[in-house]
């Protein structure tokens, strides 16, 4: 047998198949032979195939006429039944016109008999109506509560049948009066059984309110039967009270009748010692009855005890308002005893002097951390709630402190206020000769040691704010804050001021610094010239006392920079937590409250957000708009959580260097107040007969006081670069502070002594000479400190160490223009050389 696939694939190769066909042949046979069999047995398969070809086209060749035949036959079929399927087709046609009329018809008939039906139905409701309204009163005598509930809920299905009839307007009035009547009869059944557990006979009641629409009373009756016994609760509180006081009146009546010099009287109870209790008894009293309730009221118990709560905070808010104020007054002897507290204080009636105090608002916080608790423990106890109803509810329990938040900002501004006003930052006052420089050291260390003092206030007040507030008064207290500081920086300020008086400096400039200098009117010198009774120690330790100032600035910066930072990281994190709570609460409402994960357990979705942050800006969009827009901007690094104190922070800084910047170069000013008129100037040669020298040698003393003054202030710095510089990273810093201060006062001498030397009118031979070695020393000072020559000081020096007669030619032969030009032509002018 031959596998006869091989041949129908298209890609079929003969030699592949006949070298396949030889390969499987047995090893023993020949390969001749086994090609002959091979040759014989694919002429035998084809003589088969064509044998078989043969026979079946025979075949073929006689069905084709019967084909033909069937094919003509289903031809006429089809034309036969496209007639009949077009006759048909006609007569559906015409039957559509004719039936469209029919139906017509019918409908018309239909609308008849839906008004006729209607009309049977409400003569029946009137007939109804009349007969009930008949016999109403033979059920309400009967005293069966459920059948007068059903008479009374037919006839206002009759009443809403017939509709606004004259004929039954009485019968309406008197429905009201029924329904209020048998709320009434309902009214001390319900309160019995809901005072005494009596769960199926409220239920039963139940059922009758909400037969006649008054689910409405369910609740109001619910909530007065329990808001009697809430309120001894509450009242508790007065009861002992008055008892205490009682009890200590007879204690003192007996002390004083009594040979006893002391006995001893009952102590009153605080309202902060008192309120977890009465918390404590009222989540006790609510759990009982939301066990209770959900068994007697299944469907209604996730709203009944709640509102029940919101009706307890309503019915006693006034009352918790009250007892609050007075208890952040006992905290305070001096509000303790006008029985006074925070309200009162802002409100202004209050004697003079008596402000708002930290103990204060602590006090209130540590009661709203409480109210905070029992509030907890609430959302834990009516998770099952409505989002919206338990929100209410959180804002009814929170409901007592909100007039209190809502000025948490002006509390938090006095409480500041006053708190600042206490820190020692006394102002410099002028003290004798020898003790200006302890009265500057003392004023400084107060200066210093007040800055952490303040930054530890106001962080207090960030805590304050996320503890009372949780962040919805941000606003209000970053405005708060910034005001403190200003004052804060403004009293700084004036103690600068003093400070100028006592390091004598309060009149004074110079040209560097653009200050008027003010000059005496009698004699032209300047009146901030010191007294010559000041010691050359005490000058130092003023210089030192002035260069103590800058680590308040320095530390003033950092200390306020640090702050702001910190601020600003606190306003970011409520940013993201407030946007959860509100949002999140928000999207909940607007969706199905209570949803189901999958697991059958049901969940509240973003519960975790009704803290008091939530509670209050839900409801207040218009305030958490510009809350939200502030603490989106804090997410900014260019922003200042604190604006126009961090402006006042640099403009602080910038008195300070101008203060010890006058302190530093006051002693300059000193000493070069008269160089321009001192007589060496324009001293003449005397005539000797012997060959002297004609100018000394030695620099004049006003300059060897400048240099040793400016190569002595490295060492006078060097102490304050070392506070500054605490680590090895610092030193750096230091050692260019150091510097930055030292060429400062370096230039500033510099330019003070050649305002002098420009005011020089008329200088000698003799003077000039004089007036070079002077600069020459001078120049040697700087060098010292490493400053850099001005062209000016060496153009003095050079002109003014040339013999006179031989200036006009140095100035014509300046090629390299080494020479400041205008001040070569003042020297000229001074010696009086003609260079026309």
């Amino acid at each position: 047998m031959l596998d006869l696939g091989p041949f129908s694939s298209e890609s079929f190769d003969a030699k592949k198949w006949i070298n396949s066909a030889t390969q499987s042949r047995h090893p023993q046979d020949s390969l001749d032979n086994h090609l002959v069999d091979l040759e014989m047995k694919l002429q035998m398969v084809s003589e088969e195939i064509a044998a078989s070809l043969e026979e079946q086209s025979a075949s073929a060749l006689l069905r084709v006429p019967r084909a033909n035949r069937d094919v003509v036959r289903l031809r006429d079929d089809a034309a036969s039944l496209r007639s009949v399927a077009a006759g048909i087709l006609q007569k559906l046609k015409k039957a559509e016109g004719s039936s469209a009329e029919s139906i017509a018809a019918l409908a018309k008939v239909d609308t008849v008999k839906q008004r006729m039906e209607a009309a049977y139905e409400t003569l029946q409701d009137a007939a109804g109506l009349t007969q009930l309204s008949s016999t109403v009163e033979d059920v309400f005598a009967s005293g069966d509560l459920p059948r007068a509930a059903e008479t009374l809920a037919n006839m206002r299905h009759c009443l809403s049948a017939v509709g606004e009839v004259a004929e039954f307007a009485n019968v309406r009035k008197q429905l009201e009066v029924l329904e209020d009547r048998l709320d009434s009869m309902v009214q001390p059944r319900l309160t019995d059984a809901i005072s005494n557990r009596k769960v199926d006979v409220a239920q039963d009641l139940r059922g009758i309110l909400i037969r006649i629409g008054r689910f409405k009373s369910l609740e109001l009756h619910y909530s007065k039967v329990h808001l009697k016994s809430i309120k001894q609760l509450w009242e508790d509180f007065d009861s002992r009270q008055r008892t205490n006081k009682l009890s200590s009146e007879r204690n003192e009546v007996e002390r004083l009748s009594s040979s006893n010099e002391f006995q001893s009287s009952s102590p009153s109870i605080s309202f902060s010692s008192w309120l977890p209790s009465f918390y404590d008894e009222l989540l006790l009293y609510l759990e009982q009855e939301w066990k209770w309730c959900m068994v007697a009221f299944p469907d209604d118990y996730k709203n009944l005890v709640p509102k029940l709560l919101i009706e307890t905070m309503a019915a006693v808010g006034s009352s918790f308002v009250s007892r609050i104020n007075l208890a952040t007054g006992t905290v305070v002897p001096e509000t303790k005893a006008l029985a006074k507290g925070i309200l009162d204080i802002l409100s202004g009636d209050m004697p003079k002097g008596i402000k708002i105090q930290t103990k204060h608002l602590e006090a209130l916080i540590e009661l709203h951390n409480m109210t905070g608790i029992f509030a907890r423990n609430i959302q834990h106890l009516f998770s099952e709630s409505d989002l919206r109803i338990l929100m209410d509810t959180m804002k009814a329990v929170y409901s007592p402190y909100e007039s209190y938040k809502q000025r948490y900002g002006q509390m938090e501004r006095a409480i500041l206020s006053s708190e600042i006003a206490g820190v020692d930052l006394r102002g410099a006052v002028t003290r004798g000769v020898g003790a200006q420089g302890i009265e500057l050291s003392e004023t400084v260390r107060r200066m210093e040691e007040s800055i952490p003092q303040v930054i530890v206030l106001l962080e207090a007040a960030v805590e304050r704010c996320i503890s009372f507030t949780g962040g919805s008064e941000a606003d209000e207290l970053i405005l708060a804050l910034d005001d403190i500081m200003l004052q804060y920086i403004s009293t700084l300020q004036e103690t600068l001021k003093s400070l100028r008086v006592v390091c004598g400096v309060d009149h004074g400039g110079d040209g560097v610094s653009s200050k008027k200098e003010i000059l005496d009117k009698k004699d032209g010198t300047q009146s901030t010239r010191k007294v010559d009774l000041i010691s050359n120690e005490e000058e130092w330790s003023i210089v030192q006392g002035a260069l103590q100032i800058l680590t308040v600035s320095d530390c003033l910066t950092s200390r306020s920079s640090v702050f702001e930072a910190s601020l600003r990281a606190t306003l970011a994190r409520l940013s993201t937590s407030l946007s959860l709570s509100v949002f999140g609460s928000s999207l909940d409402q607007n969706q199905s409250h209570v949803s189901d994960d999958g697991t059958g357990e049901q969940h509240l979705g973003g519960r975790a957000a009704l803290d008091v942050a939530a509670v209050r800006l839900v409801d207040v969009p218009e305030k958490a708009r510009k809350l939200f827009n502030l603490l989106n901007q804090s997410k900014d690094p260019r922003f200042h959580a604190l604006p126009v104190a961090s402006q006042r922070v640099t403009a602080f800084a910038d008195t300070v260097n101008e203060l010890v910047y006058d302190v530093l170069i006051s002693k300059v000013r000193q000493r070069l107040s008269d160089v321009s008129r001192l007589p060496v100037w324009s001293s003449v040669e005397e005539q000797t007969a012997f060959h002297l020298p004609t100018f000394s040698a030695y620099p004049q003393s006003y300059v060897t006081n400048v240099g040793e003054y400016l190569l002595t202030l490295p060492q006078q710095l060097e102490p304050l670069a070392e506070g500054i510089s605490n680590n090895d990273a610092n030193n750096d810093e230091a050692q260019f502070f150091a510097t930055e201060w030292m060429f400062k006062v370096a230039e500033g001498a510099t330019a003070l002594y050649m305002e002098q030397l420009r005011g020089i009118q008329h200088i000698s031979d003799r003077g000039a000479q004089q007036l070079s070695v002077d600069i020459e020393y001078l120049s040697n000072v700087l060098s010292a400190l490493s400053m850099p020559i001005p062209p000016v000081l060496s153009t003095f020096h050079t002109c003014l160490s040339t013999p006179r007669d031989q200036l006009k030619d140095l100035l014509t032969s300046d090629s390299g223009n080494q020479l400041d030009l205008p001040t070569a032509n003042l020297v000229c002018k001074m010696r009086r050389v003609n260079l026309d």
